[in-house]
């Protein structure tokens, strides 16, 4: 019997079938973008807010003042007495009747205030925009801020929930089922999100929104490199990859566009129920229906395949043959059990977790610099797109190795000399901050080549999952190590990309070269590559498979 290798190359490896199939999922990239970084706009500090003063918030409800009654008192007061700013106001207690109350302010503003002690804003805040962000929307401001932080943290746990949880359903229940249940949950967590009531609300569901959102993200990049031929597979890998930059990029305008939050995250959620539709666009993944041992199924879709594609495949391919060379219950101790792939499994970690500490971090950055945020935040995507389209052009020339040492190296300098700038040349910042980024994203979208390339087909599923787990892990440290080292100074955060990122340049130095090497098979395969290297063999004795 023909394996489904064979059975595609007649069928057609990528053809009009596969291109119509890749485009609809690609479009998955650009929702997951929105969720990924958009807690850059939907928790945005407020740039004008004070403390309310105890006044105020006393007799705001007896006086039955409108919004803009007591924020003119609010502001007057401030200018009056410098009574309130953001995050700290006097410790003044003041009984006035609603008539009285601008004579009572007036008093104060002549009366000493040199001994009277500050506290915090006990009464709340009141922002010049009150439901424009979560922060303003939520108080999550002064000494509440951390809990932006927070909800960035637990959007990446879901994501890291959710590789491990909807990746093992994906095995279990099929891709394209595990897809649309994905789809269905992002876009109903995402609705709650946009009405929740409270800060605790907004939390959960954001957790969970993560949850589904890498299913989504995740089964469709599998079912992508699924339904194409091998020689497809590393190119169709990365340009997936381009749209979620292209997310990226029209995230800022719908921000621009749009002036509240909530609107925002109905704008970047609501698409999420269109994936629905797929249920009669896309069918399972025939491989995945092999590893179920349902060959009719997967031969009626092949021979769907052929048909769209303008092909007929040949009488004597009535049965397909799957892969059984697989290990029935891996674990972590498959990946460290030898020295090389002990070796290649810290590394690859390592290298995931930098990867998203310091993409994260880097657009992260962007809400607390000065300067225009969306221009800032639109051109720096912009240049995240050359990144693919030097990955194509480089990587079967001078390798993966070099490629991913240098633009981890690169990242890392361009992060330190950022810090130390002046800043009275912001074209320069911006500049050397889009190198920056552009480097990172190189790192990023290389780690899961060479990641899926250095585990063996037993362990490769397995190894990707659990190494990539890191970037999640990365994705939970990112918000506190920006904002909290950004406290004690703003440019801190890029000392450390810039240690993480060099380091990281440094370990892959350390990983064998797999450009025109066979993919390997078996753990003894892997332990043998840094030997073929070195002694110039590029051919594998069991395998054929080029990447």
């Amino acid at each position: 019997m023909p394996s489904f290798d064979e059975v595609l190359k007649e069928a057609g490896e990528f053809g009009r079938f596969q291109k119509r199939v890749f485009f609809l999922l690609c479009q998955t990239g650009i929702t997951f973008s929105f969720l990924f970084v958009g807690v850059v706009f939907l928790g945005r500090d407020p740039q004008q807010y004070w403390c309310r003063i105890p006044c105020a918030s006393e007799l705001s409800k007896h006086c039955a003042w409108t919004f803009e009654e007591e924020y003119n008192l609010t502001v007057l007061t401030s200018r009056w007495v410098n009574y309130s700013s953001q995050c700290k106001r006097y410790d003044l207690q003041c009984n006035s009747t609603c008539y009285g109350y601008t004579d009572s302010l007036s008093h104060l503003s002549n009366n000493s205030l040199g001994k009277v002690p500050f506290t915090t804003c006990q009464d709340g805040w009141l922002y010049e925009d009150p439901h424009s962000t979560i922060a303003s929307e939520f108080d999550l401001v002064c000494e509440n801020r951390w809990m932006i932080d927070m909800t960035q943290a637990l959007l990446n746990l879901g994501f890291l929930v959710g590789g491990f949880t909807l990746g093992y359903a994906a095995d279990r229940y099929g891709r394209i089922i595990i897809y649309l249940f994905s789809a269905f949950g992002a876009g109903l967590c995402g609705l709650i999100v946009a009405f929740a009531p409270n800060i605790v609300v907004f939390s959960i569901f954001r957790f969970l929104q993560g949850v589904f959102g890498k299913g989504t993200w995740m089964t469709s990049f599998v079912i992508v490199t699924e339904i194409v031929g091998s020689d497809e597979r590393r190119i169709v890998g990365i340009v997936i990859q381009v749209f979620f930059t292209i997310g990226v990029i029209i995230l800022p305008g719908i921000a621009y566009l749009i002036p509240t939050w909530q609107w925002i995250q109905l704008a970047t959620t609501l698409p999420n129920f269109f994936f629905l539709l797929y249920y009669w666009l896309i069918p399972e993944s025939p491989r995945w229906l092999l590893t179920r041992k349902k060959g009719e199924k997967a031969l009626k879709i092949v021979q769907s395949i052929a048909k769209d594609n303008g092909k007929c495949l040949p009488q004597h391919f009535s049965e397909i043959t799957g892969c059984d060379n697989e290990i029935s219950n891996p674990s972590i101790l498959d990946l460290v059990r030898t020295p090389q792939m002990r070796k290649i499994t810290l590394i690859l970690m390592y290298a995931w977790f930098t990867s998203a500490v310091v993409y994260q971090g880097l657009v992260l950055r962007l809400g607390i610099i000065e300067g225009n945020l969306y221009l800032e935040f639109f051109i720096s995507a912009v240049m995240e797109l050359p990144a693919a389209f030097l990955i194509l052009l480089t990587i079967d020339r001078i390798g993966r190795r070099p490629l991913f040492i240098s633009s981890a190296i690169v990242a890392g300098i361009a992060c330190l000399i950022t810090a130390f700038l002046p800043k009275d040349v912001p074209w320069l910042i911006t500049s050397v901050a889009i190198l920056a980024r552009l480097g990172i994203t190189i790192t990023f979208e290389l780690v899961y080549l060479v990641n899926s390339e250095l585990y063996p087909t037993v362990l490769r599923n397995f190894g990707v999952s659990l190494c990539s787990g890191l970037c999640d892990i990365g994705g939970i440290a990112a918000p506190f190590l920006l904002y909290r080292l950004a406290d004690i100074w703003s440019e801190l955060p890029l000392l450390v990309y810039c240690i993480l990122s060099v380091l990281s340049g440094i370990l892959v130095i350390l990983l064998p070269e797999t450009k025109g090497v066979p993919l390997p098979e078996t753990v003894e395969d892997v332990e043998q590559l840094a030997s073929r290297r070195s002694c110039g063999k590029n051919k594998h004795p069991n395998s054929s498979t080029y990447v």
